[in-house]
């Protein structure tokens, strides 16, 4: 599912306009962003959640030639998925979800 399938679908379920619903869907992704970059952690109840992991510098190889290279630190994000979901797609067999 891509952004804008979101977009339609939340549309298509709702009353509301495809700007509106597309106004609302960036403006969570970039309240999430935003938080991920600041280092919060983002949860959703039996969703999951989204946290930041901070990787230290390292020297590791280069493969190819074997020279040590210096790799510095960086921050992944990482997303957990939540019991709940777990269990709704560990269940599914292919059903949909109804509201």
């Amino acid at each position: 599912m891509t952004k804008s399938d979101l977009v339609n679908i939340i549309t298509d379920k709702t009353n509301l306009t495809k700007k509106k619903v597309e106004a609302v869907v960036n403006c969570c992704f970039d309240t999430m962003f935003e938080a991920l970059v600041n280092g919060d952690r983002i949860e959703v109840r039996g969703f999951g959640s989204w946290y930041v992991k901070n990787y230290k510098s390292y020297t590791g190889r280069n493969p190819k030639t074997g020279s040590a290279v210096k790799v510095p630190e960086k921050k992944l994000p990482f997303f957990k998925v939540g019991k709940e979901l777990k269990k709704i797609i560990d269940d599914s067999k292919g059903v949909t979800i109804k509201d």
